[in-house]
Parts: C-alpha cells; structure tokens; sequence
C-alpha cells in the first residue's frame, strides 16, 4: 500500500482556479475583490526575507520623507523572484477582460495586448522603464496615505495586493482602505483585512458607475490605515511599468 502524496497546487493554479465571474462581479460593483489564497505562509515568509536583500530592489522609498505617510517600501528591480513574476503574469489575462471592458463603458482607448510581455514593451516604447512591483514595510505607526498608483500616461486599470503576515497575530491594525468619489454625492469608503497569502485586486485610479446617462467614471483612492502594533508586509503587483 503507498502512501498518497498531496501537492500543493502551483501559483498559477490558485489564480487561474479562482471564480473569476464572482470576482469580476465584485470588482465591477465596488472596485476591489478579495481572492482566495495565493500563497502558502512559507511563500510568503520567503517573499518578506527579500525585503532585507538590498541587490533585488532599484530603489527604496521612505514615505514620512515624501509626506506619503509613514514606513517603507521597495521597488524590485526587472529580475523578479520566481514568485512575484509568476503572479503577475497569471493575472494580467484574467484582469485584461475587466480592464478591456471598463474602457468600453467610458470610452475610454484600450491599449492591452493580450499578453503582458507585449504591454510592458509598450510601457517601454513611451518611456515607462522601470520596475513597479512592490514590497511594503508597515511598523507600529506607519500608515499609507490615499493615493493612486499612476507613473504615466500607459496605465493598466487594476493590481493586486497580497498579504504576506497574519493580521491580528503578526499585527494590529493596518487595513486596506479605500475612497470612492461618487458623482455629485459624498465619497464613499471601504476597508478590507488582508488574510495571509490572499489578493485584493482593485482598480488603479477609477472604476465605471452606472448612470441615467449611461456610464460615468468613479475616481477612487487607496492606502494602509495605522499599524497599531506588530509588522505588516505586502507585495503590490502593478500591470504597468514607471518612468
């Protein structure tokens, strides 16, 4: 009698297995979706022990420096870690519908090719050339100011998020937040609690609202609420490279 041996599934798997109507659905309703789990804890402990190899980052930004907020994030340089380049190449096929769709509704170009090699080497034809993927570093304190991740006039639409610590162990505090600029009402917004090794995708900059005159654009923000004790990391997979 042999024994049965489970394997993990890959990290394209998680992705590509995800339900990707339900997840289209709520990203269409509210401009963010929680995936399922991505990564295991060991993946993402070995994701957060990159942060202290200098050599795979292009530059580190301190955020209390730039009135950003407080804490510190990474830019990895184009060599990714096997991991970081895996996600970020499932995903762009499974978000290009979406963002295909959304420039649709607002009448907006679509410029994405259908693979994501192709659009980087587009981001690089227009002077967009360095790397965007990001590891984040949030201590006690530390907090993300709302903002939009936008380096150009090449944009992709959505990115994702994963959470690399366990909240309410490894630390307090520190939700995902995020604004909606609704038309001609008050903003509206949202927080979210990143489990370990899960995704939220959510919209760059803007989304689409229904209107009675069709559809209108929802400018949206985001950002990191108050770590109130502990570390927080998280990887931020960005579709578009930086000038």
């Amino acid at each position: 009698m042999t024994d049965t041996i489970h394997l993990e599934p890959t990290r394209a798997a998680r992705v590509d297995t995800a339900d990707w109507e339900a997840l289209t659905d709520e990203v269409n309703a509210y401009g963010s979706a929680l995936t399922g789990q991505l990564l295991t804890p060991d993946e993402c402990a070995a994701i957060v022990a990159f942060y202290d190899e200098a050599e795979r980052f292009r530059t580190t930004i301190d955020m209390a420096r730039h009135r950003f907020g407080s804490g510190q994030y990474r830019y990895f340089t184009h060599e990714l870690p096997d991991a970081v380049r895996e996600l970020r190449e499932t995903f762009y096929p499974r978000l290009l519908p979406i963002a295909r769709d959304w420039a649709a509704k607002l009448g907006r170009p679509s410029p994405w090719p259908d693979t994501l090699e192709e659009w980087v080497q587009r981001c690089h034809e227009a002077g967009q050339t360095k790397s965007a993927q990001i590891l984040l570093r949030y201590g006690a304190g530390d907090w993300n100011a709302l903002h939009r991740d936008v380096f150009g006039e090449a944009v992709f639409p959505l990115q994702v998020v994963i959470g690399l610590d366990m909240p309410g162990v490894d630390y307090s505090g520190g939700e995902f937040i995020m604004t909606e600029q609704r038309p001609r009402a008050q903003s509206r917004g949202s927080s979210t609690t990143l489990p370990q090794g899960h995704g939220l995708i959510f919209t760059t900059r803007d989304r689409p609202i229904a209107s009675k005159c069709g559809w209108s654009t929802g400018p949206m923000r985001h950002g990191v609420s108050t770590v109130r004790s502990g570390r927080r990391h998280t990887l931020g997979l960005v579709f578009h490279d930086a000038k």
